[in-house]
C-alpha cells in the first residue's frame, strides 16, 4: 500500500533528523525536519483519501441506468 512505503520514509527522516543533531541540542536541531516529515505525510495521507472517496463516489451513480434484466424483473 503506498501509505506504508510514506510511512517508511517519514520514520526515516524522522531517525536521519534525531541522529544528525549533535548531542545537547537534538530537540532543537530536529525539531524542523521531523515536523516538514509529518506535514509530507499528512499531506500524502489527506490526498490518497480524497482520491478513495472520489473513486467510491464515481463507482455509486444513482442516475446510472439499471441492467436491463433487473427493470424487466421490477416491471
Amino acid at each position: 500500500m503506498e501509505i506504508d512505503v510514506d510511512a517508511k520514509q517519514m520514520a526515516q527522516k524522522i531517525a536521519d533528523a534525531i541522529n544528525n543533531a549533535e548531542y545537547g541540542a537534538i530537540i532543537d536541531q530536529s525539531e524542523e525536519p521531523v515536523r516538514d516529515a509529518h506535514a509530507v505525510f499528512r499531506q500524502a495521507t489527506y490526498q490518497k483519501a480524497l482520491s478513495l472517496l472520489e473513486k467510491k463516489q464515481q463507482a455509486f451513480s444513482p442516475s446510472a441506468d439499471p441492467p436491463r434484466d433487473e427493470m424487466a424483473q421490477q416491471g
